[in-house]
């Protein structure tokens, strides 16, 4: 099961994932500089070009150990990078990954975008990579982040409290979903009827 840390371009009505580069990090630090969404992560705040150059060669070190395969959302009707998403504990001999270390720029939430992120994210995973299991988690402050999970069809499983330490010392308890094989074709027609297809 090697293909599962093999890049990949997913592409949708409104959006492209494609494999991130360091080329992307001007384009990502444009929408993703200063945003408070940070405070919800576990990568420290985001406030210069220089800090989203370091995350960004972070998160592709660990591409490179194949635990993480991260993207790049391009908003095709703009053809501007609207954000970025990954998979993350990637465990192919339990033929299950995580869906995480999302965000986009202010402008780009509350659009089709994070929805068909996930749709393609998913349909790969299940479709392609023959996962049984995909699991997503966030900060359990991060109300929004759980409305719009819940929303594309995952089971809440419960929360891991003082799960993790945060850059700034705050412990964080983290509300774990995931959606399973069997689930999928249901969590599919959801998703496909929100993006209109």
């Amino acid at each position: 099961m090697t293909n599962w840390v093999t890049p990949v371009t997913l592409t949708g009505k409104y959006v492209r994932l494609e494999p991130m580069t360091e080329e992307h990090i001007p384009a990502l630090a444009e929408i993703g500089v200063g945003q408070p969404f940070w405070d919800f992560m576990l990568y420290g705040r985001m406030d210069t070009e220089a800090d989203m150059a370091n995350w960004v060669r972070d998160i592709l070190s660990r591409a490179a150990r194949g635990t993480d395969l991260p993207f790049v959302a391009v908003h095709l009707a703009s053809g501007r990078v609207a954000g970025a998403t990954r998979y993350l504990n990637i465990t192919p001999e339990h033929r299950g990954l995580e869906i995480g270390g999302t965000w986009y720029g202010p402008e780009f939430q509350r659009t089709a975008v994070n929805t068909e992120c996930k749709y393609l994210l998913l349909k790969h995973a299940f479709e392609t990579l023959g996962c049984i299991r995909v699991q997503l988690k966030t900060d359990l402050r991060n109300e929004r982040s759980q409305r719009a999970i819940e929303r594309i069809g995952a089971v809440k499983e419960g929360i891991l409290r003082n799960h993790m330490i945060l850059p700034d010392g705050r412990i964080r308890h983290s509300v774990f979903y995931s959606i399973i094989d069997s689930e999928w074709e249901e969590v599919k027609k959801r998703l496909e009827g929100m993006l209109g297809y």
